[in-house]
């Protein structure tokens, strides 16, 4: 397990490490299986093939999760996800690569919580972004808390 991140630990514009994820078939099915999402498109390449697709794609929503791995990962056990949202803008394939990233843009305090915003993204092999979000965390602070 990595070491616990803490609020002063982070700047803005600081990357988070990327995730790297390698999607397969049997991951769809198992996907499938958990959300009960059983769209032909993620399992029935000539399905997909007839709905103009070049071949089974990746669920959104397993997409999402890894995004939501990248934060969780990164925040350590003391943090919490409070918010993330997630924009769908292209297509990953099983097989390939996927690059779960991230880069904080702001940081601030209110009641007592210590919040980071960040800007979260998937890419595929080539670079683009298939998936764009957003997401609120709050951190533990070394500082005690206010009273």
């Amino acid at each position: 397990m990595a070491e616990q991140l803490y609020y002063e630990d982070i700047a803005v514009g600081s990357e988070i490490t990327p995730l790297v994820k390698q999607p397969t078939t049997r991951q769809l099915v198992m996907w499938a299986g958990a959300s009960g999402d059983y769209y032909q498109i993620h399992y029935d390449k000539d399905f997909a093939q007839s709905q103009g697709l070049p071949g089974v794609i990746v669920h959104g929503q397993l997409v999402f999760c890894f995004l939501s791995q990248l934060l969780t990962d990164w925040m350590g056990e003391l943090g919490t996800l409070r918010r993330l949202t997630c924009n769908y803008r292209g297509i990953n394939f099983p097989g390939e690569a996927l690059i779960c990233k991230g880069k904080v843009n702001k940081k601030y305090i209110e009641d007592g919580n210590h919040y980071v915003v960040c800007n979260i993204w998937a890419e595929n092999g080539k670079g683009e972004k298939t998936v764009s979000g957003r997401a609120v965390i709050i951190m533990p602070s070394r500082e005690s808390p206010a009273s």
